[in-house]
């Protein structure tokens, strides 16, 4: 028996060390995470600092009233560009002498008049060519007689 107790009190040491042990990986385990986390927190402050400083160096000889200035300027000249690309592709002195309002009434009587004309010609041409009417007397037919009712 005494071999028996001592066997279980050795599978009860075991146990105990096990969880021990069980517990300490898990104390690791999560120390490396927070370690891991601490890690990659102190990586983006940096780069967040870094990125900081490069954006007040590029904005620092920017003032907002002169970007204000320069979206003015740009949308002037745009404006002026547009204008004179307008002016470009305007027709000079072809057809500005006519009045458009009148052109319009002269095309619409134009077509009133055509539309009048292929009306009168619906009847047909007066003079058609009728076929002549033969001279000589057409022969009998025998054994016909007047129809009796």
């Amino acid at each position: 028996m005494s071999a028996a107790l001592q066997a279980l009190k050795r599978k009860k040491r075991y146990e105990k060390q096990l969880t021990q042990i069980d517990g300490t990986l898990s104390t690791i385990e999560f120390q490396r995470e927070a370690l891991e986390n601490a890690n990659t927190n102190t990586e983006v402050l940096k780069n967040m600092g870094f990125a900081a400083k490069a954006m007040k160096s590029a904005h620092e000889n920017m003032d907002i009233d002169k970007v204000d200035d320069l979206m003015q300027d740009i949308t002037e000249q745009q404006e002026l560009a547009q204008e004179v690309s307008d002016a470009i592709s305007k027709p000079v002195g072809f057809g500005e002498e006519f009045d458009e309002d009148e052109l319009l009434a002269e095309l619409d009587e134009l077509e009133q008049e055509e539309l009048d004309k292929n009306l009168l010609e619906i009847g047909g041409p007066e003079n058609v060519p009728l076929p002549n009417v033969p001279s000589t007397s057409l022969p009998s037919r025998p054994g016909r007689g007047l129809l009796k009712n």
